[in-house]
């Protein structure tokens, strides 16, 4: 039998990285977080914390409780980011990357004299080897290896740390019959409530159905590309423009009031912006969120001028702060901004009363920009992010890999 897909996962990945470059911490529990606070939660934790229970989203009030020297690492995203691109040039160097799903995933071709089982295994043994030389010991990945990327995704989630699952076609469903229907990507916790009410409860009852009947359950061709997706065959990808831009800030105790959090926010859409003007596109709508330890998240938004203007979007921003909540005793706890509606600039229809001042706009943002680039955060800022300019730091999303020249 062939297969053609070899997805490389990386196990507890900032922890890992944590460990990788700190021996210390090699052996111990550790967890990564967004700041050292009781109330926030773990975003990554080591191999050996998972071994007590905690766990990615784990509060540290509670990581602290299951685990009392757990080790306790505020994020460091450029480290990881840095690992990051150094571990795909090595994977790349053994079977070609074709893509990179996420900060701690990738997907391989496998080339041609490597699609049998045993020849696709031997690659993924090089594949460990490889990395355990050039990025270090501690960077153990699980190598799902499947026809396709779907199945090779699900395989490498069936044995960490350090697994290697191959699954095949006459492999499905029996193979995989013992997982929950979420540990099939695509079926969140909405999708599964739709399936259950289907009279679809275990992936076995889902393999059962027709390519008709999944077309009804997901309401379109998504149901019949699950179907084939979950039969070995490979689906072609939907390629989508870039939908939006955004950044969110976990607020540390110190900064937990309606000053400092729109000086985050104003921090937040001064890198929104650079980002936007790198990717040469423009945005037609702001959103902003605030959520509050003790009152209803804060949401609110507004439609603009194709722009990609940082002083238009601050200006954009302080309006929609006006419909911030009254209520004197809400704490902000998050805050995040989204610019959407984006469009390529060339495709940009900019007002044709204000040529003149775009062009000095221009000039001015990438006067800031160059800057920036250059100097630090630091060096050029709208003045509304002063009291902020140590927040908003760079962070990593699950499907953003950030360019530290800009978002940092």
């Amino acid at each position: 039998m062939s297969v053609s897909a070899l997805l490389v996962d990386f196990n507890s990945y900032f922890a890992s990285c944590e460990q990788q470059v700190c021996p210390e911490l090699r052996g111990r529990p550790v967890g990564v977080v967004p700041m050292l606070a009781d109330t926030t939660c773990l975003i990554a934790a080591s191999v050996e914390a998972k071994k007590f229970g905690v766990k990615t989203l784990t509060t540290v009030a509670d990581a602290k409780r299951l685990i009392p020297d757990i080790a306790l690492i505020v994020a460091r995203h450029e480290i990881y980011i840095d690992l990051h691109h150094r571990a795909v040039a090595a994977v790349d160097m053994i079977a070609p990357v074709r893509k990179v799903l996420s900060i701690d995933e990738m997907v391989c071709d496998l080339p041609s004299g490597y699609k049998t089982i045993a020849r696709a295994r031997e690659l993924s043994m090089d594949i460990k080897k490889h990395l355990a030389t050039t990025i270090g010991e501690y960077m153990k990945v699980s190598i799902g290896i499947a026809p396709n990327l779907f199945l090779a995704k699900l395989a490498s989630d069936m044995m960490k740390p350090d697994g290697l699952v191959v699954l095949e076609e006459h492999d499905v469903p029996h193979k995989i019959a013992h997982l929950g229907l979420r540990a099939l990507n695509g079926v969140g916790r909405n999708m599964e409530m739709r399936l259950n009410a289907h009279g679809i409860n275990t992936i076995e009852d889902l393999y059962q159905q027709t390519e008709q009947q999944l077309h009804t359950v997901w309401g379109g061709v998504g149901g019949a590309r699950f179907y084939h997706k979950l039969r070995g065959m490979e689906v072609e990808e939907i390629h989508n423009e870039m939908g939006s831009i955004g950044h969110s800030h976990v607020l540390p105790p110190e900064v937990r009031d309606k000053e400092c959090a729109l000086a985050v926010m104003s921090r937040l859409t001064q890198k929104a912006a650079m980002r936007l003007r790198k990717a040469c596109h423009t945005t037609g709508a702001i959103s902003i969120k605030v959520k509050f330890l003790n009152a209803p998240t804060f949401e609110t938004g507004t439609r603009l001028q194709a722009t990609q203007d940082t002083l238009a979007l601050v200006h954009a921003l302080e309006t929609l702060w006006l419909r911030y909540p009254k209520r004197k005793s809400a704490k902000p706890l998050q805050v995040a901004v989204t610019l959407s509606d984006l469009r390529p600039e060339a495709s940009a229809n900019f007002s044709l009363f204000d040529e003149t001042m775009n062009d000095e706009k221009k000039r001015l943002n990438a006067a800031i920009d160059s800057l920036t680039t250059r100097f630090g955060k630091r060096a050029a800022y709208f003045g509304g992010a002063h009291r902020a300019i140590d927040h908003g730091r760079l962070a990593i999303a699950f499907n953003h890999i950030p360019d530290v020249e800009t978002e940092s």
